[in-house]
């Protein structure tokens, strides 16, 4: 059964939503979070799992947008201001936390950014082929086929033992290849054609794809529809072996994404309004702060009940140290 953490993770790559996983992989006490907590960013914000209260929480999502926005991943290093510098190390970015009370969170950020999500209707060689080489690229990869098992397919992320194509959910980044040697050619091909996906391929000889063209014309598509039909499917590799077959195929579909505007994974990270928190001087996000406090006409912002507090006790001094 799939944990809630999964279940989402899934639902995002389904979706086609790029997100980062952050996992605390070092945790000195006091912290709240401890070794191996997950979380969950996308660029609004987060969404499921806990790395850190308050003071933490709030830096890793900054981080986890910038992780987005480069899409390289990083170790965040959470720890009091006097042990800045003491394990700096090259790719690890140090925060200074005052709030962490003498604790160390070290977390690592993983950006998932949009991969193609290869959905294989089929359930023989070229199908497992087209498995196995795809998983080796990290696209995640679907098959769907009334003979798909999982013994067959044990590297697939999903493998569905049925031929209905409503049950896919079809982006810009979903790419379709149909290879069920004529089996089931048509209605998975209409399905596909139907849907938003930007790239269909049959693996079949001209003289089938001909056929299925035609047959696919009567049922309704439109010309436009069936130009988006790639068959033969692939470069011209000049390769008749299966596993030939899939690398042509997976070869055109790089080329396809490199080259096609729109299809390649984009992250549009907004701008965040940020204030320093006048006790403990970390960044608080404007738009989601949780604790604020307006002295003398002007607005304050805190990470924390506890910050907020102090300030509200003695603003002044405060003041003067900012």
């Amino acid at each position: 059964m799939l944990t809630e953490f999964q279940t989402t993770a899934r639902e995002l790559q389904d979706q086609g939503t790029p997100f980062v996983v952050a996992t605390v992989v070092r945790a000195e006490r006091p912290t709240s979070a401890k070794v191996g907590s997950k979380a969950i960013f996308t660029a609004e914000g987060i969404l499921t799992g806990w790395v850190g209260g308050s003071c933490a929480e709030p830096t890793v999502r900054r981080e986890a947008r910038q992780a987005l926005a480069d899409g390289r991943p990083r170790l965040l290093r959470l720890c009091p201001p006097e042990q800045l510098g003491h394990a700096a190390q090259e790719g690890v970015v140090e925060v200074a936390l005052t709030c962490v009370s003498g604790g160390t969170l070290e977390i690592y950020l993983e950006p998932q950014l949009t991969q193609p999500h290869l959905v294989i209707v089929g359930h023989q060689a070229v199908a497992q082929a087209l498995v196995t080489i795809g998983q080796a690229l990290g696209y995640p990869c679907t098959v769907i086929s009334p003979e798909a098992t999982r013994d067959r397919f044990p590297d697939a992320d999903r493998v569905l033992d049925h031929l209905d194509l409503s049950v896919i959910k079809f982006t810009p980044h979903t790419y379709v290849v149909v290879a069920s040697h004529g089996n089931y050619d048509e209605p998975a091909l209409e399905a596909a054609l139907r849907s938003e996906t930007p790239y269909v391929a049959l693996i079949a000889s001209q003289k089938r794809a001909s056929a299925v063209r035609a047959q696919l014309s009567r049922a309704g598509l439109s010309e436009q529809q069936l130009g988006r039909l790639r068959s033969p499917a692939g470069l011209d590799l000049g390769g008749t072996a299966p596993e030939e077959l899939a690398v042509s195929v997976l070869a055109e579909i790089i080329q396809f994404r490199r080259r096609s505007p729109g299809t390649e994974p984009e992250v549009d990270i907004e701008p965040v309004r940020e204030a320093k928190d006048p006790v403990c001087g970390m960044l608080v996000e404007i738009d989601t702060a949780r604790y604020t406090l307006v002295h003398a006409d002007q607005t304050y912002y805190f990470c924390s009940a506890g910050c907020k507090h102090r300030f509200a006790a003695q603003p002044e001094a405060f003041l003067v140290r900012g």
